[in-house]
């Protein structure tokens, strides 16, 4: 009796390990495929992000150096049209990497990326103003000049924030 329970078990066993095998082995594909689709969009993202990252860093650097060039020229009484299309076509760019760099970016680097945001809107203001003769008391290419010179650290502190979180280090 012993032994035919024995084979009883055993075959129940053998039964039931081929019964299922197959599900086993469906849920481990399942799991496999769920970790790979996770890696991909986190690669996905991570791709998102350096991309909006590397424009952004672009157009603010671009923004700021047409920013300067202007006040330099508007001080020198020789800012022609052209530049003043330049650096509208520059400033909207950096608005659209800018508005785009909001939807995806951390907040650490969307603060950074506010106060550079804050003192190049400060300094394109102050250029039109200036250049169509509307100065504000005490304002002048020079006062403009100084104040657009606050950008600088903040757009290293936003470069450095950006590729800290791209995992960059030093």
């Amino acid at each position: 009796m012993n032994a035919t329970l024995g084979a009883m078990i055993t075959a129940v066993v053998g039964v039931l390990g081929t019964l299922f095998a197959p599900v086993l082995a469906q849920r481990g594909d399942d799991r496999r495929r769920l970790a790979e689709a996770a890696e991909a969009d986190r690669l996905r993202r991570f791709g998102e992000r350096r991309a909006a990252y590397t424009a952004m860093n672009r157009a603010s650097r671009q923004f700021h150096t047409l920013l300067k060039d202007a006040l330099h020229r508007i001080r020198d009484g020789v800012y022609t049209a052209e530049e003043r299309d330049l650096v509208e076509e520059s400033r909207r760019d950096y608005r659209d990497r800018y508005a785009e760099a909001q939807m995806i970016v951390p907040e650490r680097v969307l603060a950074a990326s506010r106060d550079v945001n804050r003192v190049l809107a400060a300094a394109d203001a102050a250029a039109k103003r200036l250049d169509r003769g509307l100065a504000a008391d005490g304002e002048s290419a020079r006062t403009a000049l100084e104040a657009l010179r606050d950008a600088e650290p903040l757009l290293r502190t936003m470069q450095r924030l950006m590729r800290e979180d791209l995992g960059v280090t030093d």
